[in-house]
């Protein structure tokens, strides 16, 4: 569909676009772009996911996606999109509306009413979140288990109100009552937070305390430069150990029968450091 045959059909089914967003799954912010025509080349998901409401015969058709899964993402409201209108609030006043508002090219954490910038990962980075999760995810699968592991982006209802949004490095989430469409809504049993210059003390301070806080069990914070992950185990009493990149790292959520080995990446990593500029 062209944009003047989408917005046409849009009037024809008498959709808002909080309703095209709900039942499409797009977010709202990316609908609003859309439609005004502010997005130039907007991702063909987008389009696809919209193009399937529209040709619809009716607005009551039965739809792909409940509308309660989008209920549960507490979607942006029908304010008009705008970045001003996110950089005139101060830092910690801050709602999930903004974080929803900002441009799908902007990665961005809300924590209590904070938005923080996430730059880009490094390869570094990449290399250590990618072998993590493929042995977790090995692990899972080779003992059939219900927990699913999932890499970043991954949005993260860590209080499961309005205020925060996470997206650790890695999450390992097994209680599926938690498991929304767009991500997790609660704490997940396991994190894995990949220290950078630019976010380490982000990480260490802030989001380390906030997953403690809101009951994650453990909470891996890697530091690639030292090339050693810290556990932080969140029990009746709080414990930490760290682990050296040669050392088998094992899972206490697991009760340690699953043991991560990144001595397998070394070379790769000497490499990767070796590009350092």
């Amino acid at each position: 569909m062209t944009l003047e045959e989408m917005k046409t059909r849009k009037q024809e089914l008498g959709l808002s676009n909080r309703e095209l967003a709900e039942r499409s799954g797009v977010p709202l912010g990316t609908v609003q772009r859309i439609l005004s025509g502010e997005t130039k080349a907007p991702r063909r998901a987008a389009i696809e996911g919209l193009e399937k409401v529209l040709a619809k015969k009716n607005a009551s058709e039965d739809l792909s996606r409940p509308e309660k899964v989008w209920r549960d993402r507490l979607m942006e409201p029908s304010a008009a999109y705008g970045t001003r209108a996110v950089q005139e609030k101060k830092q910690g006043e801050y709602t999930l509306e903004d974080y929803y508002a900002v441009p799908d090219d902007r990665r961005v954490e809300l924590i209590d009413g904070v938005l923080y910038d996430m730059s880009s990962p490094s390869s570094i980075h990449q290399k250590i979140s990618m072998e993590i999760s493929f042995q977790m995810n090995a692990f899972v699968r080779q003992n059939h288990g219900s927990c699913s592991v999932n890499a970043a982006p991954y949005d993260v209802q860590l209080d499961q109100d309005e205020r925060t949004m996470l997206q650790p490095d890695i999450l390992v989430l097994c209680d599926r009552e938690k498991q929304r469409y767009f991500g997790c809504f609660g704490a997940p049993d396991l994190v894995v937070e990949i220290l950078s210059p630019s976010t380490g003390r982000k990480d260490l301070l802030v989001k380390l305390n906030k997953y403690l806080k809101a009951g994650v069990k453990e909470c891996w914070m890697v530091n690639p430069d030292a090339r050693q992950v810290t556990i932080y185990k969140n029990g009746e009493e709080l414990s930490f150990r760290a682990y050296a990149f040669t050392e088998k790292i094992p899972v206490g959520i697991w009760e340690d029968r699953c043991l991560i080995d990144l001595s397998v990446i070394t070379e790769e990593l000497d490499f990767l450091e070796s590009l350092k500029p």
